[in-house]
Formats: structure tokens, C-alpha cells, sequence
């Protein structure tokens, strides 16, 4: 809402954009993110490894946080997001074409983009297999799952615990 004042009551974001409404939202540990009717994305809040994907991060001050909607940077020529997901410090997106593109922080490679640097913008993932698409995808801390077209699952990132399911 532009500020940081703790609020108990429901309270409207500040502007979208001009004549944009939200069509997907989600919360990470310390951000939101919507996609817009456009296909656009715009998120607010923290941005410390640049979960926020508008072009900076790295800065763990408060002074690189966002009180209100950000854009994104873009998608990739001509992409739009179907559908978007937030984890503790990164955010990923289903691109209209099915492919997914990630930001935000990258330890263990939970944007699975086969580095582990952290990315300030969107940045597709690598490959899902020859001919995968993805259905739906989901974050947690340090580790992205997708179900792909097939019905069969990917997952990237850390994982202890046997959490990957490899």
C-alpha cells in the first residue's frame, strides 16, 4: 500500500498500472507478486537477491525494498505469464509457451537455470526435456517443483532430505 505500516484491517494495494487489474497472485517469505491482465508481472517488498525480478538485488538494506507494485523486467520477447509461484526468496513463472522463467535468489540452483548465481530478472530455466511443457509449478525454500505435460515431475534446487524425489 507505499508504506510499511503493519495493517490488521484489509487494505488495497496502490496502483497496478494504468487500467491493469490482477489476474494471479502470490506471497513468498517476504514478497508479492501478481500477474496483471496483460500478462505482465508486478511484485512488492523485499529484495534482497532480487525476488522482486525488476533489475536489482544484492543490496540486503531496506532501502532496495519496494512499499508498492514494481514491474518486472520483461518475460522474454512476446511471453506472457499464465501462471506464478513465490518461495522464500525467489519467484517463478509459466510462461504462455510453457516454459518456465525464474528470479530472485539462487543458492543450491533453485531457479534451475544449471548455475547458482542470483538472477534480477526473469531468466528461463533449463531445459524441462525434449518437448516438456509445464503444467503447474510450486516453491518452497530452496527447491522449485514442476509437473510437467506428461504428468511426470521436475525438481531443482536442495535437496536434503531426499526433498527432489530422485
Amino acid at each position: 500500500d507505499g508504506t510499511n505500516t503493519d495493517r490488521h484491517t484489509l487494505t488495497q494495494t496502490v496502483s497496478l498500472g494504468t487500467d491493469r487489474t490482477a489476474v494471479g497472485i502470490t506471497a513468498g517469505m517476504y514478497h508479492t507478486c501478481v500477474i496483471l491482465d496483460d500478462g505482465s508481472v508486478s511484485c512488492w517488498g523485499r529484495n534482497y537477491y532480487g525476488e522482486l525480478g525488476e533489475g536489482t538485488g544484492g543490496d540486503q538494506s531496506e532501502d532496495n525494498n519496494q512499499n508498492e507494485p514494481t514491474q518486472t523486467s520483461s518475460l522474454g520477447a512476446g511471453r506472457t505469464a499464465i501462471a506464478i509461484t513465490a518461495g522464500k526468496y525467489h519467484t517463478c513463472t509459466i510462461l504462455d509457451d510453457g516454459s518456465v522463467s525464474c528470479w530472485g535468489g539462487n543458492s543450491y540452483g533453485r531457479l534451475g537455470d544449471s548455475t547458482t548465481t542470483h538472477r534480477y530478472t526473469p531468466t528461463p530455466t533449463s531445459s524441462l526435456g525434449t518437448d516438456r511443457t509445464a503444467v503447474a509449478i510450486s516453491l518452497a525454500d530452496y527447491h522449485t517443483c514442476a509437473i510437467l505435460d506428461d504428468g511426470s515431475g521436475s525438481c531443482w534446487g536442495q535437496n536434503n532430505n531426499g526433498r527432489l524425489g530422485d
